[in-house]
């Protein structure tokens, strides 16, 4: 057993409390992993609000998250202790049909098909003044050390920062592979961005790559804008600007409507305004914001029945442990640079001012050092 620091979030809507906590030794399967560096997601931040699904009180959150492996339980062939790892909040168990799928990204052993509150097994490996402390997707990154299955762990690159590469376990490949993967931006278009945080940004960086010739960005603080500028946003537009809906906005600046829509910001009402911006023919909205847990969007059929396509995607359409590898070594080939995404840098024990930066809009991805 290790004794370590870890935020704790003991109960719904209360700040993260830094305790020490013990971690149990990985079982038959697991992969223990020194976490040296971890950014503060969104959906952590839904997740203290209680707007995350089957997830239980107390809980180390945290999910975006770079380290070592410290040991590993019988059984695990693909890690060893020392490896730099990614820990995976999308599963990939290699065995079920989505993942013997080329085209499906999903698994059957992800949170929405199984709570990952506890183990595969269903107990916990961490406790703290006695009491046992629910997993966050399996991966809980707000630890210094934490105990994951096999399956979600990726091996990367020695040679990566992990101070940097935290961020591709989930917000950047999300954005960029929902431009590159599910959207498959053609060269040429038009894009339109709804929600321009860390996964916005990563949109637009996407659509970039994908050689798009306009990029719309479009949110409520208009202090983002220059961050989209600079990663390749054309036109910023805040809704607050016009006293129309910002579809008919965006459908009078492009003509028709724009050739791409992301909603990555997870209202209904704006999902509704993105999939309504794209042309009516041949437009495609991507749905990569998650929404509260029992929303519901109402729409025109007739947004559809013309042509239209509406598409979700689960973190931008990767097959996480085959693929954020692969990004990793983009990455330090320079063919992307997420760093631009990174906006303070702070230690474990200021993880609540973390999230305060990120409430106040002042912040696009803040990482924690352990």
């Amino acid at each position: 057993v290790i004794r370590c620091r870890a935020a704790v979030a003991w109960a719904v809507g209360k700040p993260l409390s830094v305790e020490e906590v013990e971690v149990a030794p990985p079982k038959a399967g697991e992969v223990r992993i020194k976490i040296v560096a971890t950014s503060i997601c969104r959906t952590d931040d839904h997740l203290l609000e209680g707007c995350f699904p089957k997830v239980d009180f107390p809980v180390i959150p945290g999910h975006e998250g770079a380290g070592i492996v410290e040991s590993v339980g019988d059984g695990v062939t693909s890690v060893k202790p020392g490896d730099k790892v990614i820990p995976l909040c999308l599963p990939q168990c290699g065995e079920c049909s989505f993942c013997l799928n080329p085209e499906s990204n999903y698994c059957l052993k992800t949170h929405i098909s199984e709570p990952q509150n506890l183990l595969p097994d269903k107990t916990s490996r961490f406790t703290c003044k006695g009491k046992q402390i629910h997993h966050f997707l399996w991966v809980s990154t707000f630890a210094e050390y934490t105990v994951i299955p096999e399956y979600a762990v990726a091996k990367i690159d020695a040679a990566a920062p992990l101070d940097k590469v935290c961020l591709l376990g989930c917000g950047f490949p999300t954005g960029y592979g929902a431009a590159i993967n599910t959207a498959k931006v053609k060269p040429g278009s038009t894009c339109a961005v709804f929600g321009v945080g860390g996964v916005g940004l990563s949109v637009v960086m996407g659509c970039k790559a994908a050689g798009a010739a306009r990029i719309i960005a479009i949110d409520i603080n208009k202090d983002k804008f220059a961050k989209a500028r600079e990663l390749g946003a054309t036109d910023c537009i805040s809704p607050r600007d016009f006293k129309k809906p910002i579809q008919e906005v965006l459908t009078e600046m492009t003509g028709h409507g724009v050739d791409y829509s992301f909603e990555v910001i997870g209202h209904a009402d704006t999902m509704a305004a993105a999939l309504a911006s794209c042309n009516m023919s041949t437009g495609v909205c991507v749905m990569v914001g998650v929404p509260a847990s029992g929303s519901v969007i109402s729409i025109d059929p007739m947004l559809l029945l013309s042509g239209r396509t509406w598409k979700g995607t689960l973190l931008g359409g990767w097959k996480m442990r085959d693929c954020i590898p692969k990004l990793v070594s983009s990455y330090l080939e320079k063919k992307f640079n997420s760093d631009l995404l990174i906006t303070h840098t702070l230690p474990i024990a200021k993880v609540n001012e973390g999230f305060e930066l990120l409430h106040a809009g002042k912040s696009i991805r803040s990482v924690l050092l352990f």
